[in-house]
C-alpha cells in the first residue's frame, strides 16, 4: 500500500507503482506535488514528478533542466 492508512482508502485510491495510493497521497517524493496515475517517473518505486524533480535528480548530467 502507499503512503498512508484510511478507513476511507476503497473509496478513493488510484493504483500506480503497483500500489494502491489515496489519490492525494500519491506525491512526488521530493517536491511533494500531486501525481497522476501513469503521469509521473518512478526511481526505485518512489513517484517523482518529470520535471523538474526526476529531470534534476537523474536525467542527463551537465544539460539545463529548463
Amino acid at each position: 500500500m502507499g503512503k498512508c492508512h484510511s478507513e476511507q482508502f476503497n473509496s478513493e485510491k488510484v493504483t500506480s507503482l503497483g500500489k494502491d495510493w489515496h489519490k492525494f497521497c500519491l506525491k512526488c517524493e521530493r517536491c511533494n506535488k500531486t501525481l497522476t496515475p501513469g503521469g509521473h517517473a518512478e526511481h526505485d518505486g518512489k513517484p517523482f514528478c518529470h520535471k523538474p524533480c526526476y529531470a534534476t535528480l537523474f536525467g542527463p548530467k551537465g544539460m539545463s533542466a529548463s
